[in-house]
């Protein structure tokens, strides 16, 4: 009685719509989800997120969940996500997905799950790393690790930064470092995001990732921008 009080008065909507959710549905409702613009990229075998990165990193596989474009269904959710607080959209979208890789040759070997840090203020300000459950959610699903110290964010950067290609990195221009090296040789990194656009974030990321000896990089986004 009280949760179909509280339900009442305090109806779960849907992150992308937000119409009130029925009983059997959780944070998109089923329209919305039939709507979202799902890549495919890993079932498709397409090396469009690779491309992005040609001749900057080399990833071993690279995929996205969905397609992102401006004022999009996709744009509402990580709006939600990123500055309204709505965490559950992370593992939602990460459960989601894992589903989908798991059954996949190319991601059963994934030793380590790797997000892509925030800067220590960024991180007490917002509360939560956007990505963490997300990638948490990948972990579980394909039976690996799930790691959030190893890469560590050492200078805070505005959004901007990383609208323009940046395809260098060097020690005193770098905004990421590894904590330890050890632990992670000879293993198969999955490196997470929410989105990839230029491709300067993982660029920056994997230039210090590729220091570990003897390791496999892949990557898994929420979306992709079109």
């Amino acid at each position: 009685m009280i949760i179909n009080l509280l339900k009442l008065f305090f109806p779960t909507v849907c992150e992308a719509c937000s119409e009130i959710l029925n009983d059997n549905e959780a944070v998109i409702c089923t329209g919305c989800r039939h709507q979202l613009p799902t890549t495919n990229f890993h079932f498709d075998n397409s090396d469009d997120v690779k491309k992005i990165l040609y001749g900057r990193v080399k990833l071993q596989h690279a995929t996205a969940l969905l397609h992102f474009s401006k004022k999009g269904i996709v744009q509402q959710l990580l709006h939600n996500l990123k500055y309204r607080g709505h965490e559950q959209i992370s593992p939602f979208l990460g459960e989601w997905l894992g589903a989908e890789l798991k059954t996949l040759d190319a991601y059963k070997n994934i030793d380590v799950v790797v997000p892509v840090p925030l800067y220590k203020s960024r991180l007490r300000k917002r509360g939560y790393n956007q990505v963490a459950k997300f990638g948490k959610a990948l972990a579980e699903a394909l039976d690996a690790t799930y790691n959030d110290t190893v890469l560590i964010k050492t200078k805070s950067t505005k959004t901007q930064v990383f609208k323009g290609r940046l395809s260098r990195w060097n020690n005193d221009d770098a905004i990421f470092d590894i904590s330890e090296k050890e632990s992670l040789k000879g293993k198969h990194i999955l490196l997470v995001d929410d989105i990839i656009t230029t491709g300067a974030t993982v660029e920056a990321c994997a230039s210090v990732l590729l220091k570990i000896d003897n390791i496999s990089l892949s990557l898994a986004t929420m979306a992709i921008a079109d």
